[in-house]
């Protein structure tokens, strides 16, 4: 029965020193604000995340305290789980990326804790690099994305059809997906494009309407095809 109950093995003093604690603290600061940088890098948020951002940095230390108690006490690790279990959080998370930066966040912390700041700080270099490789190549794709453009015309016996010009003009590439009649002779014409500058597109609409065959005209983004 005693050798059920004997737990001495699994307790351990902390055997930190302070300037060690300290140096695990000042790992995990760094960590954080790289994390916190690396987080409007990718997200783009710079005035609206404050909040999100300062949690990130602090969050880094906190996990570092968490763990530097614990240490490999098994009593400590239960203790402070109960503790941690009384805490609700409330705050809805939109987007999926904020979850994996708090992760980002106590995966430093945790490696300083321990005291591998090489795996902390070069972990965190490697993962934020990663996560704006990704953003890049994902902004780029979302630059590319095609749009549907609609338009109803009305074809006139003799005369070439004025669009093809200002679509050359305004995408990098058009087709046509789609071609239906309506009520007379007006044409329901439908084509996916891809713009040369999305800022422009309003501009693409309005020069398309200004066109005397030209009635009805609607640019929107069309997700299934993408």
């Amino acid at each position: 029965m005693n050798a059920f109950l004997d737990v001495s093995g699994l307790v351990s003093p902390l055997a930190l020193s302070p300037q060690q604690a300290a140096t695990n603290l000042a790992v995990a600061l760094m960590c954080g604000l790289m994390v916190a940088r690396f987080y409007r890098w990718v997200t783009h948020r710079s005035s609206n995340a404050n909040a999100f951002v300062s949690a990130l940095i602090v969050l880094a230390m906190i996990t570092c305290i968490v763990i530097m108690v614990i240490g490999n006490n098994l009593a400590r690790a239960f203790g402070l789980v109960g503790a941690m279990s009384i805490i609700r959080f409330r705050t809805a998370v939109k987007d999926v990326r904020d979850i994996v930066f708090i992760f980002f966040s106590l995966a430093g912390g945790m490696a300083a804790g321990v005291g591998l700041a090489t795996i902390s700080l070069g972990g965190t270099v490697a993962i934020g690099l990663v996560m704006l490789g990704i953003e890049k190549v994902q902004s780029r794709s979302r630059r590319q994305r095609d749009y549907l453009l609609q338009m109803t015309y009305t074809p006139s016996a003799g005369i070439e059809a004025p669009y093809p010009d200002i679509l050359r003009r305004f995408c990098r590439r058009h087709h046509l997906v789609n071609t239906q009649s309506q009520a007379g002779d007006d044409l329901e014409i439908s084509f996916y494009v891809s713009l040369r500058n999305e800022d422009a597109s309003s501009h693409l609409v309005s020069e398309l309407r200004a066109l005397p065959q030209i009635g009805r005209v609607n640019l929107f983004f069309d997700e299934d095809y993408d």
